[in-house]
């Protein structure tokens, strides 16, 4: 069995690369890159040269190009600020000093050699017309392939914060965290907690591992996940980070900074990320809660996340589908062609006759007249979650009923069947011990695909009733063009898909052990 589950994880593994590789080459070979303007005001009030530079900074931004600007090529020369004052282009080419002429041939080389094309924008008294000069290149689809894979999973060092000392870099560990001191009025430490902890110093976090009073108690930034930037729909953000980051109102609570300072706030100081020269920039108020770099940090928000809220409602979905759809399959295969019987099948007909989107309204004007919240929010009250539960409860029902009906009248008619009512069992016998067992054994091996069709049918649910869930996201960055969450949770979901798979034929071995997945010899 462990053989045979590595296997198909490494099998599952190369689908996954093959599948985030066609998804980017259909986003960012055969979509016109110009739709990412469609809805982007700042495009629109642009116009002439200064438009077109924004275009390829904007292409740039969203993974379709590189592009390096004269001035930053400048900058990597280590030039002097005189001699990029006097490298400075022109307003045409005849206005160029000697000394432009010079770095401008050595740009247009340099990068011509590299597949770069060079563009220059000169000035005119039109509005917009500045003048421009930059190189770009279309990124490799297989390069940008390379780039997301390796850059998945990244562990951090004391090598990644610049600005520290090297004799001051280094991984310490406490028995007492910091961010649980209590201080006096001067300032002193009166106050430990015994709360171990892990912390890094020339390291992107502070904390490489602590404990805290959430599930799952014990917590990490050593390993850090990414499926790339939003640009977008969270922009700035890491695909990852919005899919897990809390979500809702702020959590507030007394907070003691490294200075000794103490105030009522909802600032996670376990959360601290290196920013260089930070404490200096950020003034009296950074400088009065921080004694380091280490100033960026998150808030500790009441909601989940949104793959919290997806798995919440997904999961609770998929246990309504079972408990409500298998007894009612069970149902109608015992009351074969009779009114049970018929009803089921009229209610499996309607849900796979009528689109998704159009029972979804269905339900939630219905849920609107009884009564029942129809947009979600993070507030915590349960009666949120009953229309996007059972709208996404009722397909999975019906196919359960489907399946459950066909599986019990198929193992009926099978002749170890008709064997045991020779052999005298009763039906109840024969019902319980043989054919409920035997139907149950493919409905089993669908039990991890059913959450995952419970996590990706929601993308549809989500988006009717605003659940902040990860399905939402996606609709969102498909109507906002934002390539890098398309991809990234296409990975999620291929991850999930996989993982559905090598449980169900775990679900369905355990279950049946006469099941078994490893090769018998010759």
């Amino acid at each position: 069995m462990v053989k045979y589950i590595l296997k198909r994880l490494l099998h599952g593994i190369v689908s996954v690369l093959i599948v985030v590789l066609i998804v980017m080459l259909l986003v960012y070979s055969t979509m016109d890159r110009n739709l990412i303007f469609s809805s982007d005001g700042t495009f629109t009030k642009l116009s002439g040269n200064d438009k077109e530079v924004y275009r390829y900074q904007q292409w740039e931004r969203y993974g379709y190009l590189d592009y390096v600007p004269y001035g930053d090529y400048l900058g990597t020369l280590g030039l002097t600020s005189e001699e990029r004052s006097a490298a400075a282009f022109g307003n045409t080419p005849a206005e160029d000093s000697a000394a432009a002429k010079k770095y401008i041939e050595q740009f247009t080389k340099e990068y011509e050699s590299r597949g770069y094309t060079v563009t220059r924008l000169n000035y005119s008294k039109a509005k917009g017309n500045s003048k421009q000069l930059f190189a770009y290149k279309d990124i490799n689809v297989f390069v940008r392939f390379w780039n997301f894979v390796t850059g998945i999973v990244t562990v951090d060092n004391i090598h990644n914060a610049r600005g520290i000392a090297d004799e001051e870099r280094g991984i310490s560990f406490t028995w007492y965290d910091p961010a649980y001191f209590t201080y006096d009025e001067a300032g002193n430490v009166v106050g430990k907690k015994f709360s171990p902890a892990i912390i890094g110093n020339g390291t992107t976090h502070k904390y490489l591992l602590y404990f805290d009073g959430k599930f799952p108690f014990i917590h990490q930034n050593l390993i850090s996940v990414s499926l790339g930037t939003s640009y977008s729909v969270n922009q700035g953000v890491d695909v990852w980070d919005t899919m897990t980051q809390s979500q809702g109102a702020y959590v507030n609570g007394e907070v003691s900074y490294p200075t000794g300072h103490i105030e009522v706030s909802a600032d996670n100081l376990h959360s601290a990320t290196y920013v260089e020269g930070s404490l200096a920039a950020g003034g009296e108020f950074v400088q009065a809660r921080f004694t380091d770099d280490y100033t960026n940090i998150s808030t500790n928000k009441a909601g989940m996340s949104r793959m919290g809220y997806s798995f919440t409602i997904g999961i609770i979905a998929t246990i309504i589908a079972y408990f409500v759809g298998l007894p009612l399959g069970i149902l109608m295969a015992l009351k074969k062609d009779k009114f049970a019987d018929k009803l089921g099948t009229l209610y499996i007909i309607f849900i796979i006759a009528v689109p998704s989107l159009a029972y979804i309204f269905m339900f939630k004007g219905i849920g609107m007249l009884m009564g029942l919240p129809v947009t979600f929010d993070t507030s915590g009250n349960w009666l949120y979650y009953i229309l996007p539960i059972v709208s996404l409860a009722l397909p999975s029902i019906g196919g359960l009923m489907k399946w459950m009906r066909r599986y019990m009248i198929d193992q009926s008619n099978s002749d170890y069947v008709k064997f045991a009512r020779s052999g005298g069992l009763s039906e109840g016998q024969i019902f319980r011990k043989h054919i409920m067992k035997n139907a149950a054994i493919p409905i089993l091996n669908g039990i991890p695909g059913s959450v995952l069709g419970a996590l990706t049918g929601a993308i549809i649910t989500e988006s009717v009733y605003v659940v902040p869930g990860v399905g939402n996201v996606l609709t969102k960055a498909i109507n906002l063009y934002d390539n890098s969450v398309i991809v990234g949770i296409t990975l999620f979901y291929a991850l999930l898909s996989i993982l559905a798979l090598i449980l169900g034929d775990i679900l369905m071995a355990l279950t049946d052990p006469r099941i078994s997945f490893n090769k018998k010899e010759r």
